[in-house]
């Protein structure tokens, strides 16, 4: 494979500027307000549960909907300026692949329309699709579908990688691959913005993520600053015969508790707000765990504790 070439110089630190932006459908505001930046060379995943607006931030982004107020700019232009310069490629999971034509045959087409193109060979070899050239793209597999996908949206030299859920229907090993490959993207300062709905994967990947809920940025920092935010941590020990779960649930603190049987022992998890607290309480009820292990929550966990708490606060 042919050397990639380096992106080309932007005119501003900016990528993509969000000022305020709304978009509404009817009685629903899919976008609420949202104001946001990305930086060249950031990898950033679009966290939001369903419905929270990821699938219209990346429209306006794309410049496939237009914000009912506020503006959206993309390497300080218009979203249709930067994409008719070559400048952002995109792998969405709205619309469908020709049929009747090949692999090779669609991807090549797509080098030809883009003003920066890489060579057909490169492409294929870069989304791992090689072997799959000169099958029918209707004949193919849901992750073959998805790499294609990802081939077309990287098919010249962009500056600016837009992902929907990139990696559904792909097997771990093509996962992984696919994930090696765009952080090499990155590392040559193009930005790659993802939605996903596998936390591990914005965890592992990500450098910056971004949650959305109900069309509104909840947070923004890293996952260790997402985790931290949520302002809890699990507690699980293990504990021998009958457990007293009335008395476990009054512990202070807690947000969650489960108990699990495993033989003549239990297994208690424990989220607490104030895990030095509970644990010290813990004690003083005379109860004696073992395997205790005190540890921060996963992206996950805190994911779903900082929506939750949005959603106690709107209702």
């Amino acid at each position: 494979m042919t050397t990639t070439a380096v992106p080309a110089t932007s005119t501003t630190t900016e990528v993509v500027g969000f000022d305020q932006v709304t978009k509404t459908y009817g009685t629903v505001r899919a976008v609420d307000g949202l104001s946001l930046r990305l930086h060249p060379g950031e990898t950033v995943a679009l966290l939001g549960p369903n419905g929270a607006g990821k699938s219209t931030t990346l429209d306006l982004l794309l410049g496939l909907k237009q914000p009912d107020s506020g503006s959206v700019t993309v390497f300080g232009t218009s979203p249709r300026e930067a994409i008719v310069a070559g400048r952002v490629g995109a792998m969405l999971q709205s619309g469908g692949l020709m049929d009747e034509v090949t692999v090779a045959e669609l991807v090549k087409l797509s080098c030809s329309l883009h003003p920066r193109p890489y060579p057909v060979s490169d492409v294929l070899a870069r989304a791992g699709i090689t072997q799959i050239a000169d099958r029918k793209v209707n004949k193919l597999s849901g992750g073959q579908a998805q790499r294609v996908r990802f081939a077309l949206a990287t098919a010249g030299d962009s500056d600016l990688i837009i992902l929907d859920e990139p990696t559904t229907g792909m097997d771990v090993s093509a996962r992984q691959a696919f994930w090696a490959t765009m952080r090499e993207q990155a590392d040559q300062g193009r930005t790659v913005l993802f939605a996903t709905h596998y936390l591990e994967e914005a965890d592992a990947i990500a450098d910056r993520i971004l949650v959305l809920h109900r069309g509104r940025l909840l947070a923004d920092g890293t996952a260790a600053e997402i985790k931290a935010r949520a302002g809890a941590r699990r507690i699980s020990f293990d504990l021998e015969g009958t457990v007293d779960e009335d008395a476990l649930r009054a512990l202070p603190h807690l947000t969650s508790v489960t108990v699990s049987p495993s033989g003549s022992d239990r297994t208690v998890r424990i989220q607490s707000a104030d895990a030095d607290a509970t644990v010290h309480a813990l004690y003083r009820l005379g109860v004696y765990p073992r395997n205790l292990e005190v540890t921060g929550l996963g992206l996950e966990q805190a994911f779903v504790a900082i929506t939750e708490a949005e959603e106690a606060k709107q209702s």
